[in-house]
């Protein structure tokens, strides 16, 4: 990791800048991998599996039979984990469900704003090395609570053709309706436009490779909705002189061991705890079985020495991290400086790790400087908002006026004679 002692503003939009890989072909790619699933369907997304994977799949969807065998492969310590932390993700995106608005803005004239659920949700969840059974509950709980009727989940076969019992089970529990064992961009095509099997979601959610990222970008020009653009993983650490640095260092090394395109960000107001952090780094380091991703991460980071913590803050707003960690003395009274981030872990015993699985918060989160414009997933990504108005005669006779005034104020007479003609007929 490179360390900067108090770096000067103008060279701050270097520093926040992520890793960049080359993405040559990459568009041209997965532009072909949608044409041909959109023209040859389930046939399409067989044979792209047995080019990219080298797996020729018997079937695409999951049988009950083998999701109900998934949970007997599991031990009984890992479902008790993952059914409490349903629990706490049920319970907190349960809460944000809102009752629907109705407002007189003036006599006679109601407004209302009513929800309904996305009918068809199409989830992406990784497997491969890091099956991500945790993204499982963190999407498919929000859209069961927001009582999405078809929720959908595609996720790439391992070496046997089969998906993770993890992510089957979390499946089971969670609301999913339909699994179907595909990956990479050919399971976003289908996704994005239906096949024989598959069915065509409204919305897709979930974490993917540059392939999967660059697929879902061209689903939203396809007229599918995304989540929110989504990139490596990150975290930036603001921790003073207190800080305990073997906590830092764990908290560090989670978001690096992701994969090497992921990016760790320490901003200290102490250099003794740099060195401190450094010397953590390397002795967790070497006990990690990613070793290889996170080293290759950690090339791509850096450690900041600020003069005090409201500087790291400012740092840290610039810089807009998926997940901000705050190891500092009474870090609650920093909340309110806090206006760029995708979620924030306050004080020592508050991990990273807790709100990736199981505190109740969402791990979708936005990366890449995102968090500038995005907030991370929540019960709302599965809503749409309606509005209702009603006006009655006096209601009319009461906003009549204005809307008249606008409509030839912009030359559109058409929408004043809207109102005018009724209001005659009142007369």
């Amino acid at each position: 990791m490179k360390v900067l002692i108090n770096p000067a503003k103008e060279n701050w939009t270097e520093l926040i800048s992520r890793p960049e890989f080359d993405a040559t072909g990459l568009e041209d790619s997965v532009k072909n991998t949608f044409r041909l699933v959109r023209s040859e369907g389930d046939k399409a997304l067989i044979s792209l599996t047995e080019k990219f994977d080298r797996l020729n799949l018997k079937k695409l969807e999951v049988e009950k039979a083998e999701i109900e065998e998934a949970s007997k492969k599991l031990s009984q310590n890992l479902k008790s984990a993952i059914m409490q932390a349903a629990e706490n993700i049920r319970k907190f995106h349960n809460a944000q469900l809102r009752d629907d608005l109705r407002v007189e803005t003036m006599p006679g004239v109601v407004c209302e704003r009513i929800h309904r659920p996305i009918p068809n949700i199409g989830l992406y969840i990784p497997g491969g090395t890091a099956p991500l059974f945790s993204t499982v509950l963190m999407l498919a709980i929000p859209a069961h609570e927001a009582g999405c009727k078809n929720i959908f989940l595609c996720s790439p076969p391992s070496a046997n053709g089969s998906i993770h019992p993890a992510i089957l089970f979390a499946a089971s529990v969670t609301g999913v309706n339909r699994i179907f064992n595909i990956g990479g961009a050919q399971a976003i095509a289908a996704m994005t436009f239906g096949t024989e099997t598959i069915p065509k979601a409204d919305k897709i959610f979930g974490p993917g490779n540059q392939y999967v990222t660059m697929a879902k970008m061209i689903a939203q020009q396809s007229g599918v909705a995304i989540d929110l653009p989504a990139g490596p993983s990150e975290v930036l650490v603001v921790a003073d002189a207190e800080a305990r640095p073997e906590f830092i260092a764990a908290d560090l090394l989670s978001q690096a061991e992701h994969g090497e395109d992921s990016q760790v960000i320490l901003c200290t107001t102490s250099e003794e705890l740099s060195k401190g952090v450094l010397r953590e780094i390397e002795r967790q380091l070497s006990a990690l079985p990613r070793i290889d991703k996170a080293s290759s991460a950690l090339r791509n980071s850096s450690i900041l020495i600020f003069p005090n913590v409201e500087t790291c803050l400012e740092f840290s707003n610039a810089y807009a991290p998926e997940h901000l960690i705050l190891q500092v003395e009474n870090p609650r009274q920093y909340v309110e400086k806090i206006t760029e981030a995708g979620s924030v872990f306050l004080g020592a015993y508050t991990p990273e790790s807790a709100g990736d699985y199981a505190s109740g918060t969402n791990h979708t989160l936005p990366t890449n400087g995102y968090a500038r414009m995005y907030g991370g997933v929540s019960t709302d990504s599965f809503l749409k908002y309606i509005t209702v108005q009603e006006i009655s005669k006096q209601g009319l006779i009461n906003i009549g006026p204005v809307v008249e005034q606008m409509a030839s104020g912009e030359s559109l007479d058409a929408h004043k004679n809207a109102v005018s003609i009724r209001l005659k007929s009142i007369q």
